[in-house]
């Protein structure tokens, strides 16, 4: 049941492992240090990573592991020039990745900076200021207006308004007096109280939720891919390597030739601008999105926007408006809604930081009464009576006193009334949050209505999720509010379906059970997060809270709301720098552009890898001898993988549905493909060896020729998945014309490789465009049998 007051709201409670009660004069010096050096400091543990360690992190993964071998073999044969060509490319994508990482570091600032610095504390029987990270459990500390909680503490005497919207992400602030529990981090926004500190440093709920923050991880759809891909083209071209050199042996070609032949191959086998391919896609969708409102924090979110199928939407602040609103006014016989709302503005205070007494005055600006009384004397809310209370003077000078507060003790002041109990019962269950108003004369106040106040909905929330929907993606509720509250909102966003029984997340928890989760704590969000992920799920988390910070971290795509914490922000993929949620759909389409265009450049990467290795192998066993060098691949790693880059800002198709890496599929799908590509290039070696008998280098060069042009016509086949063709990005044909020109100029003029004639090498481009446009026919059943899409 939502409780009848927003001041009536259930506190927070004590602590089992609390220590005991501290004597009023406070801990001893000697006492403190002691404690201190038991408990340690009340603080966050720095484990910011230096960078120095983060930039060779960045040299230790299986794409720079191939290329560092390949280095170290070039300079074992001496070719100083190809080994700082690969260096430079190692390097290049070292740099890209370093640039764009990070964030997790500042996620845990900003935790930090929350924290109060300094905090007043009894020690040896007299008040002292000192610095928050010297508090212990048991010390004797004052809680004043406009401080932050600087430990988890249990209040002793007095009383105070909380705000720990940035720890609960609840909207409405609490009443505390003895004997209640509050947090670090929490704003002490009226009064003042001192209190007893039951928790310090990462043992405070603050302190675990930072901790969750520091440990959350993920590893990335994107990251996987990578793995996955290397993983496939080094098991398969090893195996074809093993044999090269086999072969070679039986052959009894000399040592000297074996080892420029391998290293060939390793080169050919090296997706060696996969990694920074990945990365610049992200940074260009990042750019665009940015332009919408967006912000990445991280790129790799950018690319699980596409892949994401669960989005775990906050209530407050993110479906909602976080912001209490005046919703129902039932006035009972004898008023009217005006004389209802005059009258509890009369008893709310003007001016004040309480988000109720701001909806009630706001809304009663609305429905003013000309003959409003003259207010005489205010008594703010006491938390012991959940009242608060006006003294006010009518038109013909009558003395009468106004009440507003909790349903039950306000009509406890009045006769009783089954109507009205009935009424309040019926706005209750419908997840609202009740006052009573009574006025009248002291002896004989007569209940003039109540006043029911919400949190509304967004006005886009519910065309967010209806697009989301048809996008794919399934959105839940995921908040701290209670059951009743959560349900109401989820039906008016347009959400159906079951609410979760209260109670610890499952392990495992299909999405599709529920599209509430109600009543849910910082640590379950984040265990929501991992259970999703645990049954297979992409999951978003959308939330503004310092509550939602470790759940924001955990998920592949953490969202965070134009009006969330800084640790909110710094924690999530994304932030939305505009207010409303359309932000997250647009995210979901630029993800699903950038998707495409990683998903050509890898399938791209896996066929060309495939079919180079063998086609090498092909060469040896029709002429006796390697038919490409390593500066000859060398330069195909820099024209062909590094400018077919360019794929980053093709123009694509965004795909209906959530995309998934299907490695599988589409290593089948490169297979296919790179044997045409053999074939073809097989074809124009087999027609210069054997027809037009060229001599060795001439051969090299003609390799080479076959292997580029027909790559570039196999790009082009392959960059729609389901249509024949459809019109390139400006880039990407430069790129494409650049790389042509540029073989072409090497092989006519003989720079790196034995000269051919400029017909060989037109016919070959003449050729190379006929296989292209074959493939592209061959292409589609293939992709649509593998569901490559």
């Amino acid at each position: 049941m939502t409780p009848s007051s927003p001041h009536d709201a259930p506190a927070p409670t004590l602590d089992p492992a609390a220590p005991a009660d501290t004597p009023p004069e406070g801990l001893s010096s000697d006492e403190a240090r002691r404690r201190l050096d038991q408990a340690g400091p009340n603080s966050v543990a720095d484990t910011a990573q230096r960078p120095l360690r983060r930039a060779l992190g960045k040299l230790w993964a299986p794409v720079p592991w191939m290329l560092e071998a390949a280095i170290v073999l070039e300079l074992g044969l001496g070719k100083y020039l190809e080994a700082a060509i690969i260096a430079g490319l190692l390097l290049f994508n070292a740099v890209l990745g370093f640039v764009q990482e990070g964030r997790a570091q500042a996620t845990l600032a900003a935790l930090r900076s929350r924290l109060a610095l300094n905090a007043s504390v009894r020690r040896d029987s007299a008040w002292k200021i000192v610095p928050a990270a010297e508090l212990v459990p048991g010390d004797i500390v004052k809680l004043s207006l406009g401080a932050v909680v600087a430990a988890d503490v249990r209040l002793r005497e007095g009383s105070v308004l909380l705000d720990q919207s940035m720890l609960t992400g609840e909207s409405v602030p609490i009443e505390a007096g003895p004997g209640l529990q509050t947090f670090a981090g929490a704003l002490v926004r009226r009064g003042e109280a001192l209190a007893q500190v039951t928790a310090t440093g990462v043992r405070t709920k603050f302190g675990r939720t930072a901790e969750l923050v520091r440990t959350a991880h993920v590893i990335s759809s994107q990251q996987k891919a990578v793995l996955r891909v290397v993983r496939n083209l080094a098991l398969f071209n090893g195996v074809v390597i093993a044999a090269l050199v086999g072969y070679a042996y039986f052959l009894k070609m000399p040592f000297a030739e074996i080892i420029p032949l391998v290293l060939t191959a390793v080169l050919a086998s090296i997706p060696v601008a996969l990694p920074a391919t990945f990365t610049l896609a992200a940074a260009i969708g990042a750019k665009a999105l940015a332009k919408l409102g967006v912000l990445p924090t991280r790129l790799s979110a950018v690319d699980e926007a596409a892949t994401m199928d669960v989005l775990c939407a906050d209530k407050t602040g993110t479906l909602t408006n976080n912001e209490l609103k005046v919703t129902t006014i039932h006035p009972l016989p004898g008023f009217d809604e005006a004389h209802v709302m005059g009258m509890a503005a009369l008893a709310s205070s003007d001016g004040g930081q309480d988000p109720v007494d701001g909806a009630i005055r706001a809304a009663a600006v609305h429905s003013a009464l000309p003959d409003l009384p003259k207010l005489n004397k205010f008594l703010p809310f006491d938390p012991a009576t959940k009242m608060a209370e006006a003294t006010v003077t009518d038109s013909s000078g009558a003395a009468l006193r106004v009440v507003k507060g909790a349903f039950a003790a306000v009509a406890g002041l009045t006769q009783a009334s089954p109507d009205a109990s009935a009424a309040a019962n019926e706005l209750q269950a419908k997840g609202f949050r009740v006052l009573a108003v009574a006025v009248g004369p002291p002896a004989a106040l007569k209940l003039a209505g109540m006043i029911a106040l919400s949190d509304p909905p967004r006005a886009d929330s519910a065309a967010l999720i209806t697009e989301l929907h048809t996008l794919g993606v399934r959105t839940v509720m995921v908040t701290g509010d209670a059951a009743a509250t959560a349900a109401i909102v989820a039906r008016a966003v347009g959400l159906e379906g079951a609410v979760s029984p209260p109670g610890p997340i499952p392990d495992r928890v299909r999405a599709e059970e529920f599209a509430v989760f109600a009543g849910v704590l910082p640590e379950g969000k984040y265990q929501l997060v991992q259970a999703f992920q645990k049954g297979g799920h992409i999951v978003g988390m959308c939330g503004d809270g310092a509550n939602d910070a470790p759940a924001l971290r955990q998920a592949q795509m953490g969202i965070a709301v134009s009006t969330a914490t800084d640790v909110a922000k710094s924690a999530a993929g994304m932030v939305l720098t505009q207010a409303g949620l359309v932000g997250i759909v647009a995210a979901v389409k630029e993800g699903r552009i950038t998707f495409q265009r990683i998903l050509t450049y890898t399938l791209n990467t896996i066929l060309k890898k495939i079919a180079t290795v063998l086609f090498l192998a092909v060469g040896l066993v029709m002429t006796g001898h390697a038919i490409l060098t390593p500066m000859l691949m060398v330069i195909i790693m820099v024209t062909g993988d590094f400018l077919t880059m360019s794929l980053t800002t093709d123009k694509v198709h965004p795909s209906l549905q959530p995309n998934v890496w299907r490695i599988g599929n589409l290593t089948l799908a490169g297979g296919v493909t790179g044997l045409g590509l053999l074939l073809f290039c097989s074809a124009v070696l087999a027609y210069g060896h054997f027809t037009l008998k060229l001599g060795a280098a001439p051969l090299d060069t003609l390799a080479l020729l076959a292997l580029v042009f027909g790559s570039q016509t196999t790009l082009y086949a392959i960059r729609e998945r389901q249509r024949l063709w459809s019109r390139p990005s400006m880039w990407f044909n430069l790129s494409s014309l650049a790389n042509v020109l540029i073989v072409s100029t090497l092989a006519v003029t003989g720079t790196f490789m034995s000269p051919l004639p400029t017909a060989l090498v037109a016919g070959t481009l003449g050729a190379a465009v006929g296989f292209g446009a074959l493939l592209a026919v061959v292409k589609i059943p293939l992709f649509k049998r593998l569901n490559i899409a």
